[in-house]
């Protein structure tokens, strides 16, 4: 073989392996050998200093009194169009019509897309991206929205600065079932494995949400999947959300990874990429630091307070009332008085 055969022969192996090397890419897992630790590699914006998720430490956060109240525009105005969820192998996916938007940032944002982060059934506080003061959550919705004043498209505003706004809303467990998220994940089990979709009846997305949007992290960082593009403006919720245990049973077990009639399925779990350095980032926080929990000692104070004094009413008014039915009991029974008075023999 001459020397242009072996030339075109190292170029098609050249063009073979990069173009293996794009493929190899576009798939990536949270664990494994194209888990988190290797994205970096396979993606290398994911090794970026601005990344997300964080865990947020609320002594060193800096209060912005510039920071407004969020206001979700057309959450509740769904129409009669269903939503369409699905599972992409990663996670539960809504997309959302682009009517729908943000109030209260720097600029006009319009909707995406929600989807949710989740655990592996075991721990009860371990399956969100964010933690606040090293305390994770069961779970995180993400609602994903682009900037649209400045840019055309998601395509193109994913790669830019200040392209993209995500809320994330940190999910724990309680005793009710939570009407909202059962919109939900009532019909996981028409999307157990990547791939499928159904269309479901659309909803009021708001109410996925805290009832308070006044109070809350704000960051700059990155997507938390490849390819990890350092283009999101963060906005974590003080106040977290409830699904029961039964709930957030069914969206860590009934979900795969895997596609239909695959011979070894995977269970979709531990969605979650772990927490990444803050570097010289700053979080800040509208509400003054310790707000919140001053709040929260105050009404406990307070009902401590009243408990005590509704105990001393109640104390008071039983004392009086027992000490009136004595006296009416010895002035109404003379006999009985007079009985237990000795007598002297004559």
């Amino acid at each position: 073989m001459d020397l242009v055969n072996w030339l075109d022969v190292a170029v098609l192996l050249s063009l073979w392996q990069r173009i293996e090397g794009m493929r190899a890419a576009k798939e990536w897992t949270y664990a494994g050998a194209a888990g988190q630790s290797e994205w970096p590699v396979l993606f290398p914006e994911c090794g970026g200093f601005s990344q997300s998720p964080i865990n947020v430490d609320t002594s060193k956060t800096q209060y912005d009194p510039s920071l407004p109240e969020l206001r979700p525009l057309g959450y509740e105005q769904y129409g009669h169009e269903p939503f369409r969820v699905s599972n992409n192998g990663h996670t539960v996916e809504i997309p959302l019509p682009s009517w729908m938007g943000l109030g209260g940032l720097p600029w006009q944002f319009s909707a995406v897309q929600l989807h949710l982060h989740w655990g592996n059934g075991v721990g009860v506080s371990t399956g969100s991206e964010h933690s606040i003061d090293d305390q994770s959550a069961s779970a995180e919705l993400h609602v994903v929205h682009y900037n649209s004043e400045l840019y055309s498209n998601i395509s193109e505003a994913k790669i830019q600065e200040n392209g993209l706004a995500v809320l994330a809303v940190l999910i724990e467990t309680g005793e009710e079932t939570n009407q909202a998220y059962a919109n939900i994940l009532n019909y996981l089990g028409h999307i157990r494995h990547a791939g499928q979709s159904v269309l479901i009846p659309a909803f009021d997305v708001r109410t996925l949400l805290p009832r308070d949007l006044s109070h809350y992290f704000r960051y700059s960082g990155s997507l938390t999947t490849p390819p990890c593009h350092q283009t999101v403006l963060w906005t974590i919720f003080v106040e977290k959300v409830k699904i029961s245990h039964s709930q957030l049973l069914k969206l860590e077990t009934v979900l795969y990874s895997s596609r239909p009639g695959s011979a070894n399925p995977k269970p979709l779990q531990d969605n979650y990429r772990t927490t990444q350095p803050l570097n010289n980032r700053t979080v800040l926080s509208s509400f003054i630091p310790g707000e919140i929990s001053a709040i929260v000692v105050g009404c406990l104070c307070g009902c401590v307070g009243l408990a005590v004094t509704v105990h001393f009413i109640i104390k008071t008014i039983r004392t009086k009332y027992t000490a009136r039915d004595m006296a009416l009991r010895t002035t109404s029974d003379p006999g009985k008085n007079e009985e237990a008075t000795p007598q002297s023999n004559p």
